[in-house]
């Protein structure tokens, strides 16, 4: 079969092949396609990155502090230097974040310089998503054309987890990034051999590492397999601009590290998520290969695996297919196939090309081989690892997903003329409107038109791509255009969702809820009816139905956008299988010993574990009367638990236990020297519906420590009730005269 444009030898005729250039110069091929603009194309990448940045800023202040175990490390890095550097929860500098504090940066100088605030706070996510767009753009465009890119930039604007996590304050924003820039700097180092751009690589996984630790290691085997095959120059040379990569990433990652390590403990802030106050340990066991095999001592559910089928405890299934699940599929692989079916493709049309020059098919192969190495490798990582893994990890693979498709579709655009190649994208076409046929059908009552009306228009203009050639290149235009309307309007109706709704907490979703999965709204532990300042209502969490039921929540979002259910329920506790999704999954801890999640009758919610606990104004201004006079001006066991008094006050608050209250800081001697030393005013008890010290998790030596505190000030100090809560005034202990010890 033919259509109207012929077989061409060249993927891409309009800019073909030159003669190779030196390794000291930029290739031909990518100067001749940057001399080559089209009229329309500066319009239509301004036009990409101003919807973007519309998507991500829209309604941005409507979850308030987002992630307030972030948003309170944000607030004391903007008040104390020592914060910033270390990534404290505290201006007090009592223990830091569970992650390095690369992330942190650019939020805590944005609220330096315009003050504390949600918005504040996000706009830098946004603008980091406006950036990966931006550069995700020039790496496609560099060797696929401004067609490829601007469709690559519009698949990763669209992808639903993408449009949530850069406006949340998570360290993946930051991460997904720095990430794009690294493929971005290996394309360009494998264009001519240039030592320099793999040294910035190297440059850029390095923050990476102080971004979210050894995540950033995983995309490296496939990037420096393909320098070490496909650059253009000598082995010798090859390898040599490796280990110069190396050593960048070793200095860019490391130096805080060494500063950290180096840094006298006693002087320095405890390093939460370690056992040991290692921030080696807390890389190499919690969050490193702890992460991979699920032994993550001091995490939520404890240091060994429980329940779950299939190998991922508390976390959902593992397996090949964990992407394409009922919690994950609406986050990341509504073009997850078409992505896989684009780089066969890509590699098939591509593999006569020569290693040795660095014509326009050996750089399209090379980068068919980066971007498909770092998107296949974290999708298996992700798949099978048993340890702590949440749906919105899933954003460090939207940017290979779009540049697969923007790459894939183009090359088979410009070879339509071959039959294998039209049946080739057809077929892609129809797969992808089924799959989101298949998506969009996971949520109940969600847009029910939408759901036939992709896989009707995708299908129709998947046979209009084969018979084009009956009927002209208008018609050809027409079936293109149709089937990428089909392809995208389920990922856009999700982004949609997304931004017109309130999402806090520790565990985010984007979308609505789906069966069988958390979706729609995260986890959001405040006071029933209350929200965040600035958040509309929207079905938060207040304690779900058992078994995993959907939750009662409204539909529809502050401007009546479908929204879902309002979120999916959360089973009560039962027999100490209290995780969502019913049995199989260690549950948490509660106050009085029980194991029940989300609030049940006669348990400790995780009020300040895995969301915000609800301050009251009474509450506020004791925190903020005399404050000070003392370092702290509370403690209080986990980190969401003092961050929302610490964010409500605006005064230190320590976080005993860190953020799962297990970790073994402070000591109680510590604490009771603390205490003598008059530099903590309150100690604010839990409660059985609003967290608390109840929630420390027995999973680390560290959840002892915490209700050892606990169970001494209890004994010793007077208690009162405010606004709610319970306070107990360090100053004032029972026996009348000084802190006992």
């Amino acid at each position: 079969m033919t259509t109207a444009v012929p077989p061409m030898d060249s993927p891409f005729p309009e800019r073909a092949p030159t003669a190779p250039a030196s390794s000291s110069a930029p290739s031909a091929t990518a100067g001749a396609a940057a001399t080559r603009r089209p009229r329309w194309e500066r319009p239509a990448y301004a036009a990409l990155l101003l919807a973007t940045a519309v998507l991500l800023l829209w309604n941005l202040g409507a979850s308030g502090y987002a992630n307030s175990f972030y948003s309170a490390a944000v607030q004391a890095g903007s008040e104390s230097w020592k914060a910033f550097f270390f990534g404290s929860s505290d201006a007090g500098n009592s223990i830091t974040v569970d992650k390095p504090p690369a992330a942190l940066w650019p939020m805590a100088l944005s609220v330096r310089l315009f003050g504390l605030g949600g918005r504040q706070i996000l706009v830098p996510q946004a603008l980091m998503g406006v950036g990966t767009t931006a550069v995700l753009y020039a790496a496609v465009r560099r060797h696929f054309g401004p067609a490829a890119a601007l469709l690559s930039g519009t698949v990763f604007a669209l992808t639903p987890v993408a449009a949530l996590m850069f406006r949340f304050n998570n360290p993946d924003a930051l991460l997904t990034l720095l990430l794009t820039v690294t493929v971005y700097c290996v394309l360009r180092a494998l264009d001519g051999a240039h030592t320099k751009w793999l040294v910035w690589a190297g440059v850029a996984v390095g923050f990476a590492f102080l971004t979210k630790t050894l995540q950033a290691f995983v995309i490296l085997p496939p990037l420096a397999l393909v320098y070490a095959v496909c650059a253009p120059t000598r082995l010798r040379r090859r390898l040599g601009q490796l280990l110069l990569a190396g050593a960048a990433m070793v200095v860019a990652g490391g130096w805080w590290v060494a500063i950290v390590e180096l840094w006298p403990a006693s002087s320095r802030p405890y390093i939460g998520g370690s056992q040991t106050n290692s921030f080696l340990e807390l890389t190499l066991g919690y969050n490193g290969l702890g992460r991979i095999n699920g032994n993550e001592t001091g995490s939520v559910g404890g240091g060994a695996r429980a329940g779950g089928g299939g190998g991922g405890g508390g976390w959902g299934e593992t397996g090949i297919d964990r992407l394409f699940s009922a919690n994950i599929g609406g986050q990341i692989s509504w073009l997850l196939p078409a992505a896989l079916v684009m780089l066969v493709t890509g590699l098939v049309i591509t593999w006569r090309a020569r290693r040795a020059t660095d014509s326009l098919e050996s750089m399209a192969r090379a980068a068919f081989l980066v971007w498909g190495g770092a998107l296949l490798i974290t999708a298996l990582v992700f798949s099978y690892m048993q340890g702590i893994f949440h749906e919105y990890y899933t954003v460090a693979l939207a940017p290979f997903v779009a540049a697969l498709v923007g790459m894939g579709a183009a090359m088979l655009w410009e070879e339509r003329g071959s039959k294998a190649a039209a049946l080739t994208l057809s077929g892609t076409l129809a797969l992808t409107a089924w799959w989101s046929y298949v998506l969009l059908g996971r949520s109940a009552g969600y847009l029910p038109w939408l759901r036939w009306t992709v896989l009707a228009a995708g299908l129709a203009a998947a046979a209009g791509l084969v018979l084009g050639a009956r009927f002209g290149r208008r018609f050809v235009l027409g079936a293109a255009a149709l089937g990428l309307g089909a392809a995208l309007a389920g990922p856009l109706a999700y982004c949609l969702t997304t931004v017109d709704s309130t999402r806090g907490g520790s565990i985010v979703t984007a979308g609505p809820a789906v069966s069988g999965g958390r979706g729609g709204m995260g986890m959001r532990f405040f006071g029933a009816g209350e929200l965040p300042p600035g958040a509309a209502p929207q079905g938060a969490f207040q304690g779900g139905p058992q078994q995993g039921q959907q939750g009662g929540g409204p539909q529809g979002g502050p401007r009546q956008f479908p929204g879902g259910q309002g979120g999916q329920g959360f089973p009560r506790g039962q027999g100490g299988q209290g995780f969502p999704g019913g049995q199989g999954a260690a549950g948490w801890r509660g106050a009085r010993g029980t194991e029940n999640f989300a609030g049940g009758p006669g348990g400790g919610a995780p009020g300040g574990l895995l969301g915000g606990t609800k301050v009251s104004t009474q509450a506020t201004a004791a925190l903020r009367k005399d404050a000070e006079k003392y370092t702290w001006a509370a403690a209080a066991v986990g980190a969401q638990n003092a961050a929302s008094y610490q964010l409500a006050s605006g005064r230190p608050v320590m976080p005993i236990g860190g953020f799962n209250g297990s970790d073994p800081s402070p000591t109680l001697a510590k604490f009771q020297e603390y205490v003598r030393t008059g530099k903590v005013h309150y100690f604010i008890g839990g409660n059985d519906g609003a967290g608390g010290e109840g929630q420390a998790m027995r999973g680390g030596p560290g959840g002892g420590t915490s209700s050892a505190i606990s169970t001494w000030v209890k004994a010793n100090f007077r208690s009162t009730t405010v606004g709610g809560a319970t306070f107990y005034d360090l100053t004032a202990p029972l026996n009348g005269t000084s802190a006992p010890s």
